[in-house]
């Protein structure tokens, strides 16, 4: 399971990072999603080998603009593109509208038909054929979600020993074992898949959050996640100077819940434009040092702080790693 950051920044763009929007594949697949579609996205996509023509489905998570802005752009550029496929949309109700009064009103029109899906209904939806996608109400100024996506099937491993001694014999019916299928071997003994198969891993699980000033509103959800991405907007001190009317989390209340959760891995994202890159960092100026440096005290697992084109792998045995 990849998942790959387009934009990191809250509310306004900075000269190194976009705002949201967020890559997520299994290995191998050749189709992707998206959760959320800042303003900007389109041009993020070109710098990535992500392509408009394999987006499989939109996740919003929320209809402030930092986070939505740059939807009515993608879907014209992927019909200029001459995509016919189809492309689910998962997002608040009002979206659809949104996006359809766009349409109108710049007559906009698209070779490809768009499959929308209220996130109220997601629970009832198959969007995705390798993921099952799940969704969290949030607490922010207008509904916000964060969605969970959990490995639809896992691969089984062949017990060989079990094979050997049942004296099925090696060659195209261990393929036909592995992939789940009972056969008839040549002497006539039924073999029955199951029996011959190890136990499967668990499913890895990826959480990614919209806006939220409650984290622990995804304690429960969390407690069997692999990997946790939420906003991290401030640190304590400048979310007090701010107050709560923005409704964003601190990185202390984030890892705070992860901590208790129980989450190996967590990266924070949606950074405010006030925390400077450290390497641009001046004295008595805020960076992201800062923001490290709170969540390090409240979590002991493995921390990132999200950037711009970073991509991470989960692996199969729930480690997060950076790639190249």
């Amino acid at each position: 399971m990849e998942i790959q950051f387009l934009g990191t920044s809250s509310g306004v763009p900075t000269r190194s990072r976009n705002m949201t929007a967020i890559a997520i594949r299994t290995r191998g697949a050749r189709h992707w999603s998206l959760v959320d579609c800042a303003e900007g996205t389109q041009h993020r996509l070109l710098r990535s080998n992500l392509s408009p023509m394999s987006l499989r489905a939109i996740f919003i998570t929320h209809l402030h603009g930092d986070h939505c802005y740059g939807l009515p752009g993608l879907l014209a550029s992927a019909g200029m593109l001459g995509r016919t496929e189809a492309l689910s949309i998962v997002g608040p109700p009002a979206l659809r509208g949104m996006i359809e009064c766009v349409m109108e009103a710049t007559q906009l029109t698209l070779p490809y038909p768009i499959d929308w899906v209220a996130v109220d209904a997601l629970a009832h939806s198959d969007i995705l054929p390798d993921l099952r996608a799940h969704a969290t109400k949030l607490s922010h100024r207008i509904d916000s979600w964060a969605y969970s996506f959990t490995e639809a099937a896992v691969e089984r491993k062949l017990d060989i020993g079990k094979l050997k001694a049942g004296g099925v014999p090696a060659g195209p019916a261990w393929g036909e074992i592995q992939q789940g299928r009972n056969l008839v071997l040549p002497d006539g003994r039924t073999v029955v898949a199951e029996q011959f198969l190890l136990p499967p891993r668990r499913s890895r699980k990826a959480i990614i959050a919209g806006d939220n000033d409650t984290p622990e509103l995804l304690a429960l959800e969390a407690a069997g996640a692999d990997v946790l991405v939420h906003e991290a907007t401030y640190t304590e001190a400048i979310l007090h100077k701010v107050g709560p009317e923005p409704q964003h989390s601190s990185a202390a209340m984030v890892a705070r819940v992860a901590e208790q959760a129980g989450v190996p891995n967590l990266i924070l994202t949606h950074f405010s434009p006030r925390y400077l890159d450290p390497k641009q960092g001046k004295a008595n100026v805020l960076t992201l040092d800062d923001i490290e440096r709170e969540a390090r005290e409240h979590y002991t697992g493995t921390l990132a702080l999200a950037r711009d084109f970073a991509r991470y792998e989960l692996g199969k045995d729930g480690s997060l790693h950076p790639l190249p």
